[in-house]
């Protein structure tokens, strides 16, 4: 059943669309990730604009993260000044990731430059996943114990000026690294179009030491605001989010996500982190490969602005 998506000005099929929903839903749940590093890929490989792809991923990414929020805020899981820290720089991040957006659109450098970002970022966080998913697993065969740190321990981070004191979190940090990592969230998930949360809760745990009872819902709320802000800015901006396909894969993630939580409850942490690892290192070397092979159209037709 072929469906016409009026902004990626393209007819997909609508199941393939559900499937892909309810694929990246299901990896999203299991894993407890937003799966926007997996959707904006699964689209462009599909065919959609990669500027298309970012811009309404965005806005399936921050409804979907809505009632992630509205849950962990009932449940009082929510650090209210450390997210408001974490969204000053967020916004500040989302505009300069826009402008950056619009600016490459317009010299036609936008697809390569979102394609060197999705290889870097993923070829990198799927390697050291893989890495760490696999010493834990050889640590448990070997029956050698983990090392876990000390939950107050301090880094080089802490030792930073202009500290604040963030009671819910019980933390006690400069503004400094909080403000530079809402700004590279903020960044990354507008030139993306990615959550961050894959990357956002290691940052927060290891360079912070946030507690795990405070980040996830932390990280929700910051994932929803900028998504949401990026999703406003891209429509004003760039006119690039297509409604109708952020809604379709947005009812099978939704469906997706109950199975994966589900099946990911059943798993151990070592295995589930080497899984993801690898899922992310294969996604990041089919992007590289779409950049190297040869493509079947070497020249395309493109409408300039102001232009005939």
């Amino acid at each position: 059943m072929q469906i016409y998506l009026p902004i990626a000005d393209l007819p997909v099929n609508v199941f393939l669309l559900l499937g892909m929903g309810l694929a990246v839903g299901f990896i999203s749940g299991m894993f407890g990730i937003g799966g926007g590093f997996l959707m904006t890929p699964l689209l462009i490989f599909i065919g959609v604009q990669p500027a298309v792809a970012v811009a309404s991923v965005a806005s399936h990414i921050a409804a979907s993260s809505f009632s992630g929020a509205i849950s962990y805020w009932r449940k009082n899981a929510v650090d209210v000044v450390l997210a408001g820290m974490l969204l000053v720089g967020g916004f500040i991040g989302t505009a300069s990731g826009v402008w950056l957006f619009t600016a490459l659109r317009r010299m036609d450098q936008l697809d390569l430059m979102i394609g060197l970002s999705y290889v870097t970022l993923l070829g990198i966080v799927g390697g050291l996943m893989v890495y760490e998913g696999a010493r834990a697993i050889m640590r448990e065969y070997r029956g050698v114990p983990g090392m876990p740190r000390a939950p107050g321990s301090h880094t080089w981070v802490h030792g930073l000026p202009l500290k604040m004191r963030f009671k819910r979190s019980k933390i006690y940090v400069s503004t400094i690294p909080v403000l530079g990592i809402g700004i590279i969230i903020g960044f990354l998930g507008s030139i993306m179009g990615i959550g961050g949360g894959f990357i956002l809760v290691p940052m927060l745990i290891y360079f912070l030491r946030v507690p795990t009872a405070t980040v996830i819902g932390t990280s929700m709320v910051l994932t929803l605001v900028t998504m949401a802000s990026a999703t406003v800015m891209h429509a004003a901006t760039n006119h690039l989010v297509d409604a109708l396909l952020a809604f379709i894969l947005m009812i099978g993630g939704v469906i997706g996500a109950q199975f994966g939580a589900r099946t990911g409850q059943k798993m151990r942490a070592e295995r589930l982190r080497l899984l993801l690892g690898l899922l992310v290192l294969a996604v990041g070397l089919r992007f590289a490969y779409s950049l190297v092979v040869q493509p079947e159209d070497l020249y395309s037709i493109r409408v300039v602005e102001g232009g005939i």
